[in-house]
């Protein structure tokens, strides 16, 4: 099992041209760990919001009955990728944002797989 800290770093480390990553508390919104590139990336305010966005899938999964699991969510902007992917758990997600220009979108899904694996 990885800390939050770990998984940033680990993340850092295979994607060096991220924007920013973030281990954030799903229940709460709060970032556990973090790190942005980019000087004025509101790394706060983007865990606060991408988590509204889990919760609100979360709760649609809920309202249509689905026998489902929620894994990973994408959001495809002009020229980021956003990524979030849940903890095996759910208490966690890793928010990951890429430059899609120069990010290749399969290599970074494997990548959080791998580490959001080791998260509880």
């Amino acid at each position: 099992m990885s800390t939050p800290k770990d998984t940033v770093k680990g993340i850092m480390e295979e994607l060096p041209t991220l924007l920013a990553v973030a281990v954030v508390e799903t229940e709460t919104g709060m970032p556990l760990a973090s790190h942005a590139n980019i000087a004025d990336f509101d790394i706060e305010t983007a865990a606060a919001y991408n988590t509204e966005v889990v919760k609100a899938k979360l709760k649609a999964i809920q309202a249509l009955k689905l026998n489902q699991t929620l894994q990973d969510i994408l959001l495809t902007l002009t020229d980021q990728l956003h990524l979030l992917k849940l903890s095996p758990s759910g208490d966690k997600f890793i928010y990951l944002a890429v430059n899609s220009r120069d990010t290749n979108l399969a290599q970074a899904r494997q990548i959080m797989k791998a580490h959001s694996a080791s998260l509880n």
